[in-house]
């Protein structure tokens, strides 16, 4: 059975999937990629099942040698991927040979990469799934990020797996790939779609002008942001009247207002409900940029409709439906 071996860590790997479902009622975060865009693309690569685990790479990438010929491909962030020193670039589907070496180098675009190797990786189950919770040490490896010398076991390869195997001599990367997906370049500003949440109307006429329209304000992502939240600096929102809320649920994309009146945008290992008035929720299909979104980037939001969102949705799902089947034409 192959298995990868980290000889550096990086700043924060660890070992992510979709999630862990159907527990949010006992207070466990869903958890899993923040961005879940990226990570079942790079599982589709390697013909594994959307879901399976991968890393999740975050700025200052690990140096990771391969034990057995492995199947692997890189989504997500540009992070200056190499293969035994040679640039490999993201949205490819590479078949690395046995003592290959995969590091990164330099951010360029986005801040988190997401790797995938055929077969996903092996570590054990928790509560239905693979992904790393550090805060309940819960998945992954030992419920933490990797450290120098874990060895991550990797799963027997499916069907598609084998065929995309057969399909690319080992050394080589595809030639094939399902089109660009680069995050916007580290630094740059971003708009976030948005719908209005349960407590927008209780703002201030101007502050709810700040959120949306022609005069929506610029924000910029803080020091204080992980993969819980990440708390914003720019003007000061306020609410019209004092509020009494008893906690309630929230999700990721979740935008709240604490009492200082620097908005919070909760993430994937948010908790499972909160106090905090809740004035706006980001849409799923503008996650992806809120997860490769770093400390420094600036952000403002723009309001859409619900039917706007399912569109919006709709349309990424069926993006990811047409590169599996892309995939599934290259190999018939």
């Amino acid at each position: 059975m192959s298995a990868v071996h980290v000889l550096r860590p990086g700043l924060l790997t660890t070992v992510q999937d979709l999630g862990r479902t159907g527990h949010q009622y006992a207070g466990v975060p869903v958890g899993g990629a923040m961005d879940r865009y990226a990570l079942r693309l790079a599982n589709l690569l390697v013909g594994n099942a959307e879901s399976d685990a991968a890393l999740e790479v975050t700025l200052l990438g690990p140096t990771l040698e391969l034990q057995g010929d492995v199947l692997l491909s890189i989504a997500g962030a540009h992070l200056s991927a190499t293969l035994d020193e040679r640039p490999l670039p993201n949205g490819r589907t590479v078949h690395a040979p046995a003592g290959a070496r995969l590091a990164f180098g330099r951010p360029v675009a986005g801040c988190r990469a997401y790797v995938a190797f055929a077969g996903g990786i092996a570590v054990p189950s928790v509560l239905g799934s693979r992904a790393t919770y550090p805060r309940a040490r819960l998945g992954g490896v030992d419920g933490r990020a990797l450290a120098a010398g874990d060895l991550l076991p990797l799963g027997e390869l499916g069907a598609r797996s084998h065929r995309l195997a057969a399909a690319l001599p080992r050394g080589r990367v595809a030639s094939w790939t399902p089109g660009p997906h680069e995050p916007a370049r580290t630094g740059a500003a971003i708009e976030v779609r948005a719908l209005r949440g349960a407590h927008f109307d209780a703002l201030t006429p101007e502050s709810r002008s700040a959120l949306r329209g022609e005069a929506a304000q610029w924000f910029t992502i803080t020091g204080e942001a992980d993969r819980m939240g990440y708390r914003l600096d720019g003007p000061g929102l306020e609410l019209a009247a004092p509020l009494e809320l008893v906690s309630e649920p929230v999700a990721f994309g979740t935008v709240q207002l604490p009492p200082g009146g620097q908005p919070i945008v909760l993430m994937a290992d948010r908790q499972t409900t909160g106090g905090y008035p809740r004035v706006l929720e980001a849409i799923s299909a503008d996650l992806p940029l809120l997860a490769q979104a770093a400390p420094g980037a600036r952000i403002r939001f723009r309001e859409v409709s619900l039917a706007e969102a399912r569109r919006l949705y709709l349309a990424r799902e069926h993006e990811l439906a047409r590169i599996a089947l892309a995939i599934d034409l290259q190999l018939a």
